[in-house]
């Protein structure tokens, strides 16, 4: 994959979540049902977003970095038949060690 994100976007692709049965038999999606966060890796990221000075601000988080998001934040995207996770650095709520 060759791709590099513009500014302060960062390109995810998320952890596989198990799913859940409950007793009757319906399928519940972790994420869904619990409102938990989605769980990634960022793959790849831009170089930061410029101050109003004109100052770059780098990034906070680089590729190889496990990260915790919103389900529903950034943009879902197909790349070579995979799904990943467009979003802005912002909208990561964290780095996880």
């Amino acid at each position: 994959m060759n791709i590099k994100p513009l500014f302060d976007r960062v390109l995810i692709k998320a952890f596989e979540a198990k799913e859940e049965k409950t007793a009757s038999g319906l399928l519940l999606s972790p994420n869904t049902a619990t409102g938990e966060p989605l769980m990634g890796e960022v793959v790849a990221c831009g170089d930061g977003k410029f101050a109003s000075n004109g100052e770059l601000i780098p990034m906070s988080v680089s590729v190889g970095d496990k990260v915790m998001m919103n389900k529903n934040s950034g943009q879902t995207v197909k790349i070579e038949g995979e799904e990943y996770k467009l979003l802005f650095e912002s909208e990561i709520m964290a780095i996880v060690k």
